[in-house]
């Protein structure tokens, strides 16, 4: 996957760091973000949940790039639980695809803390969006 091909103010407005690794057999990614105080709310120390579901959807997004990198992901739902303080720091996030349709893919990811504590988890139903051709 060339994630060279996404935009790179993107990445950066987001706290994104590294592509960890992808499976494409699978469909699976695990991606690297850092927050960035400004990502932050009560003083600077718990990142914003809109900040932690867009690194999850991301992610997912980066799965089904993984297992076909032409397509693209446009999110139909999307469910965040959030289990643990997100503290300004750095955290991985691995994403996979739970079923592969013709159409439409059903995803999971979940959001860890360096020391391997799960933070979040989301699960989402996309569409898979591809050039007409």
């Amino acid at each position: 996957m060339d994630i060279q091909k996404l935009p790179s103010a993107l990445l950066r407005a987001i706290g994104f760091t590294e592509l960890l690794r992808t499976d494409a057999e699978v469909g699976a990614a695990r991606a690297r973000f850092t927050a960035r105080p400004e990502f932050a709310h009560t003083n600077g120390t718990v990142v914003q949940g809109g900040i932690i579901t867009t690194w999850l959807d991301f992610s997912m997004a980066l799965a089904v790039m993984s297992r076909e990198p032409d397509a693209a992901l446009a999110s139909l739902e999307l469910k965040v639980t959030f289990l643990e303080r997100v503290d300004v720091s750095t955290f991985d996030v691995e994403a996979r695809v739970l079923r592969w349709g013709r159409s439409v893919v059903f995803l999971e990811a979940d959001l860890f803390a360096q020391d391997g504590r799960l933070c979040a988890r989301a699960s989402s139903t996309g569409k898979l969006v591809r050039a007409k051709g």
